[in-house]
């Protein structure tokens, strides 16, 4: 793992801070990886079991992403004004008791309320993961870091897989539910005592109080509205693409041929590369590779959809493409998040940045709706695929243009 230099916020601030707040915050992120990917695991067993067509299992794929939207909202706000560790840590409470609820369902409404309320804690920890490592390490580091920070999702969404892949028939589809609820709350307490806070909000705090713009005038104001909108825009069309293959991926490939452990381990090495490809184009885009990087990334997505699509429907080949797509979409996820922080002061960054979450998580939501539109519609499984072309296209020009717009990351209080 490369290293993360030292903050420069004092003598207080030392390089073991620096680098405790990336590791637990990594830690977190693995956590959310399996919760965001528990319900495409299980869904090949909960769908039967429950008595779920393409509509139902659309709307247990987004269940979590309408969660998502209220905790990211709420979450970032509440950061500006209490602070992001204590937030962070009640939202990991929250999303581990609801995991844990998920197992317990016994109905369909249960199951949605449950995956529902795990979103909102899975949300309002995803704005002060980003906030406590953008604040705490040095501005010519904080691409990678958030990078860094950001690949637990995939890892997360691997181990997730790997659960269901090494589990057997029957009720063992709760098993990646229990992982993803009891590990946030063992964590809980590392983080009460371990986590630093974000040196430069408690800076900020100490002089200046609690922000004081209102919701509106924090994110349009001073200059900030295209950069807002480009933001947005990029995310919620970006991670329609990214929750569509993260929920139906392994059905997609049941569909065309694949057997359901076939399918489980093209999901794996999907989420593998994908955790290298966070890695790599965090690092880029510390350097003069940003604007390439962006370029490739989308591109590559598109290219690696169109590929997919169009590649026989044996495991080796599924695998080789499935790895390339994952390193190209995660990589665009990385990109995302770690521009965020770059685009406001850190007195509203909480708010600035749960704002383009929430953006993302309605982007989010829509994709696996959209793909249980088209499948019920009698769409094939490649035709699903090529559909997202255009909407990649749209994201990776917002993008591009915001990259462009913001520029390099600089410290700033």
């Amino acid at each position: 793992m490369p290293t993360i230099p030292l903050a420069n916020s004092g003598a207080s601030d030392t390089g073991s801070k620096a680098l405790r707040t990336v590791a637990l915050c990594l830690l977190v992120t693995i956590f959310e990886g399996i919760d965001l990917q528990a319900a495409g695991v299980a869904a090949p067993k909960i769908a039967p079991l429950f008595g779920m067509g393409p509509s139902e299992l659309g709307w247990f794929f987004s269940a979590s992403t309408f969660g998502l939207i209220l905790g990211a909202a709420f979450g970032g706000a509440l950061a500006d004004l209490y602070g992001r560790k204590i937030v962070l840590i009640c939202a990991v409470v929250v999303f581990g008791l609801f995991s844990i609820g998920t197992a317990h369902a016994a109905n369909v409404e249960v199951l949605f309320g449950m995956r529902f309320l795990t979103g909102v804690g899975l949300g309002g920890a995803l704005p002060n993961l980003i906030a406590l490592v953008a604040e705490n390490v040095p501005a010519n580091r904080r691409n990678l870091a958030v990078s860094l920070m950001y690949c637990g999702m995939p890892l997360g969404g691997a181990l997730a897989s790997l659960s269901t892949l090494l589990g057997a028939e029957g009720g063992d589809w709760r098993m990646v539910f229990y992982i993803g609820g009891f590990a946030p709350l063992v964590a809980a307490p590392l983080l009460a005592f371990f986590l630093p806070e974000s040196w430069q909000f408690k800076t900020l705090a100490a002089e200046s109080g609690p922000p004081r713009e209102g919701f509106a005038k924090a994110l349009l104001g001073e200059r900030r509205a295209a950069n807002t909108l480009l933001l947005w825009l990029s995310f919620a069309f970006t991670l329609l693409v990214l929750y569509l293959l993260l929920n139906w991926l392994p059905s997609l490939l049941v569909a065309r041929g694949l057997s359901k452990p076939e399918a489980s381990i093209v999901q794996i090495v999907f989420n593998l590369a994908g955790a290298a490809g966070a890695v790599a184009a965090g690092a880029l885009m510390d350097g003069r590779w940003r604007r390439p990087s962006v370029l490739l990334s989308y591109a590559g997505v598109a290219g690696c959809l169109a590929l997919l699509a169009a590649t026989p429907s044996t495991l080796g080949l599924s695998a080789a493409v499935g790895a390339l797509l994952g390193w190209a979409v995660m990589a665009t996820q990385a990109i995302l998040y770690s521009a965020a922080p770059s685009c406001y002061p850190t007195r509203i960054r909480g708010m600035g940045v749960g704002a383009a979450v929430a953006a993302g998580r309605m982007g989010s939501a829509a994709g696996p709706l959209v793909a249980a539109v088209l499948i019920g519609a009698g769409r094939s499984p490649a035709e699903v695929l090529t559909g997202l072309l255009p909407v990649v296209i749209i994201g990776g020009s917002a993008a591009l243009l915001l990259i462009w717009r913001v520029g390099a990351p600089s410290e700033e209080a």
